[in-house]
C-alpha cells in the first residue's frame, strides 16, 4: 500500500486523538510525509508508550518498519493491528509479501521466506502467486522437503512447469521417502530433459525403481505370496534398463532373478542369477555366490517342481 494510501486510511483517527498522543501521531504523519521515516517512526511510538494505542497507531508503526524493509517488526504491529480490527491483516499481508518480492530480487532467501511466512499468518490461505516457486525452493534448498512439496504442487497446478521444477519435485518426494510418486516426475523430467541431463535423471529412477522393487519383494517374501511382483518387475527392469546406480546392478539383477523365480519363469530367473555372475568381479564375490547358489537350486531341483505344488522355482 503507498504511503499516501496509509495516511488516507487511518487519517479519521487523528482527530480521535486527544492531547500529547494526538500531537506525536500528527508529527508522525508530518514527518512521514516528508520522507522522514525514523523520525516519524519515533513519534509514532511515542504515541504508543504514551497510551494511543489503538490499531490505527498500530499500522502507522507496522507500516513505516516495512518501508524501512523491517520485516519481523513491520508483521509483528500489524498482527497486533489486526487483533484490534481485522482489516489492517490485508494491508499487512500486502506489505509483506511487497518485502518478499524485494527480498526475492535481492537474493536474499531468508528474509522472502520470513516475509511470506509472516503474510500468511496474517492471512491464512494467501494466495501467493509468483512468490510460490521461490519459496518452495527456499525450502527445497534448505532439505525442508516437506514444507516444499505443497508450494510445488501449487505451481504445477497454476503455472508452466519448466524440466528442472519437475527433477525437483522429484527429488523433494525422494527425500520424503516417497519413491513412487518421485518416479513420475523423475520419468517427465526425463522425457523432456536434454542427453547430458538424462545421465542425472537415470540416476534417480534407478535409485527409486530399485528401492521400490526391493520393498514390494521383500513384502511378498514375507506375505509368503506374489504380492505386487509383477510390479517389482517393471521397477528392476526399469534400473537395469537405465543403467544406473552402476554400484546396484549387480543387485537388481539378483533381485529379478528373485522375483522371476518366485513367479514360476525359472528359465528367466536362472538367467538372471547368471548375469550377477558375470557382472561381479571375477565372479566369486558374496552375490556372485549366492547367484550361483539360486541358480543351482533352479537347475537341479526343476525336476521336482510337480511335487512342491508351487509356481515358485525353488
Amino acid at each position: 500500500m503507498s504511503r499516501i494510501l496509509l495516511l488516507l486510511v487511518v487519517a479519521f483517527a487523528g482527530a480521535c486523538a486527544a492531547g500529547t498522543e494526538d500531537s506525536a501521531v500528527r508529527r508522525g504523519d508530518v514527518a512521514f510525509a516528508a520522507d522522514s521515516l525514523k523520525e516519524a517512526l519515533a513519534e509514532y511510538q511515542l504515541a504508543l508508550r504514551q497510551g494511543d494505542g489503538g490499531p490505527e497507531v498500530l499500522a502507522r508503526v507496522a507500516h513505516t518498519f516495512a518501508l524501512l524493509g523491517r520485516v519481523d517488526p513491520a508483521a509483528e504491529y500489524y498482527r497486533l493491528a489486526a487483533e484490534a480490527d481485522e482489516r489492517f491483516a490485508d494491508q499487512g499481508a500486502a506489505d509483506l509479501m511487497h518485502l518478499a518480492r524485494e527480498a526475492e530480487a535481492g537474493n536474499d532467501r531468508f528474509r522472502m521466506a520470513t516475509a511470506v511466512t509472516r503474510a500468511q499468518e496474517l492471512r491464512p490461505g494467501l494466495g501467493l502467486g509468483d512468490m510460490a516457486l521461490p519459496l518452495a525452493r527456499h525450502f527445497y534448498i534448505n532439505g525442508e522437503f516437506g514444507r516444499a512439496l505443497p508450494l510445488y504442487r501449487r505451481v504445477l497446478i497454476e503455472a508452466d512447469t519448466a524440466p528442472r521444477i519437475l527433477m525437483e519435485v522429484g527429488q523433494a518426494y525422494e527425500e520424503t521417502g516417497d519413491c513412487r510418486q518421485a518416479l513420475l516426475f523423475f520419468e517427465r523430467f526425463r522425457a523432456e530433459a536434454s542427453r547430458a541431463e538424462r545421465v542425472e535423471a537415470d540416476w534417480h529412477i534407478g535409485t527409486c525403481g530399485f528401492e521400490v522393487a526391493s520393498d514390494l519383494l521383500t513384502a511378498a517374501q514375507r506375505g509368503g505370496g506374489t504380492g505386487n511382483l509383477e510390479e517389482a518387475l517393471r521397477m528392476i527392469d526399469r534400473t537395469i534398463e537405465v543403467g544406473e546406480p552402476q554400484h546396484l546392478l549387480s543387485q537388481a539383477w539378483f533381485n529379478r532373478g528373485e522375483i522371476l523365480a518366485a513367479l514360476g519363469d525359472c528359465s528367466g530367473a536362472m538367467d538372471a542369477f547368471a548375469e550377477v555372475r558375470a557382472l561381479e568381479p571375477g565372479g566369486a564375490g558374496a552375490l556372485a555366490n549366492m547367484a550361483r547358489e539360486r541358480f543351482d537350486a533352479i537347475r537341479f531341483g526343476r525336476g521336482l517342481s510337480s511335487l512342491r505344488g508351487s509356481s515358485g522355482c525353488y
